[in-house]
């Protein structure tokens, strides 16, 4: 009897894609030590969208070929003291993508080509009132047909950045002070819940390793850009709430993150200073965490949020008295 046809290998996921990527150019040294890789970049460069840069970045680090440090991202190679961060421009290293790698990303849907530049359009809107979008006038914009925009203004309203109005019209924002309080109301009951369940699943490891990082970003003073605060909360939610064992709830808690997280970047692209205060409860936080004291540790991150709200709406009332801030994508139509 002969061997049944062997089956054709599975397509590889996009992380994986990105991550052959990311491999091939630190191994032929056009990513040299000590370059910075940030998210944003990556994903413009491969056409995809930041979940599966992180996801790729994160196992880069796993194998120690890239690694966190203080400043935002990731540095090439591994950790070493003398290691200067280099910031460069990924377009002008002339980065190898292997062929097979380029047609693998190319092939992908068509709405995932425009989706990250979408999504950036109307994150950084929200917190400046409501807008509209045409399906067309994107199209026309990107090239592309109604369907592909409707597809992607679809998944953006899974993931609460676009709605749809009784008219069945597009719309963006506004992120006002009563629906941040709405989504901190929620993240005040899931985050802490989500923590407790999720400390079988830690990596302590790791988690001390970002201890060292938050006391590194508390030394920082004088600094007007400082971030710092905005990646420890990142990262201590991505290794402690977000291992959580319940799939649903994590999703549920991202969600509900975006609109927050969308408004906070472009308030801090605007100059308005970071939250400084929340690197202390942090600290704490992660201390109680490392110390086993879990109940406590999760009863703390329910009090930081609620300070984090006050600190939130303060700086979003800033947004009222800034005088035609940026300029949107010519498809968001002020309402």
């Amino acid at each position: 009897m002969s061997p049944p046809p062997a089956r054709d290998a599975a397509p590889e996921k996009r992380y994986d894609l990105v991550e052959r990527v990311v491999r091939v150019n630190i191994v032929s040294g056009r990513l040299r030590p000590g370059t910075v890789l940030l998210e944003g970049p990556i994903a413009e460069l491969v056409q995809t969208s930041r979940a599966p840069v992180k996801k790729a970045l994160q196992a880069l680090e796993a194998e120690r070929l890239i690694h966190v440090f203080d400043g935002r991202g990731y540095l090439v190679g591994p950790p070493h003291p003398g290691l200067e961060p280099q910031r460069v421009d990924l377009r002008q290293l002339g980065l190898d993508i292997p062929e097979d790698i380029e047609a693998a990303l190319r092939s992908r849907g068509s709405w995932e080509r425009i989706y990250v530049a979408v999504e950036s359009a109307i994150a950084s809107c929200l917190a400046f009132g409501e807008y509209r979008m045409i399906e067309s006038d994107i199209a026309t914009h990107f090239h592309v047909s109604r369907t592909v925009v409707r597809d992607v203004l679809s998944r953006l309203q899974e993931r609460g950045l676009v709605r749809k109005s009784q008219t069945s019209r597009w719309i963006a924002g506004p992120l006002t002070a009563q629906s941040m309080r709405d989504r901190f109301e929620l993240r005040k009951v899931l985050e802490p819940m989500a923590l407790v369940g999720a400390s079988a699943d830690w990596d302590r490891e790791q988690i001390s390793q970002l201890r060292i990082r938050a006391e590194a970003a508390r030394q920082q003073t004088g600094d007007t850009t400082f971030s710092g605060s905005d990646d420890i909360e990142a990262a201590l939610l991505q290794c402690t709430v977000l291992k959580a064992p319940n799939a649903q709830l994590v999703e549920f808690i991202q969600q509900n993150l975006l609109p927050l997280n969308a408004a906070n970047r472009i308030l801090t692209q605007l100059g308005l200073p970071s939250d400084r205060v929340a690197i202390d409860e942090h600290c704490m936080i992660l201390d109680l965490i490392l110390n086993n004291s879990i109940e406590p540790a999760a009863a703390l991150l329910r009090d930081h949020l609620t300070m984090a709200e006050h600190r939130s709406i303060a700086r979003l009332k800033v947004v009222a008295v800034i005088p035609n801030p940026v300029s949107f994508a010519p498809y968001l139509i002020r309402v």
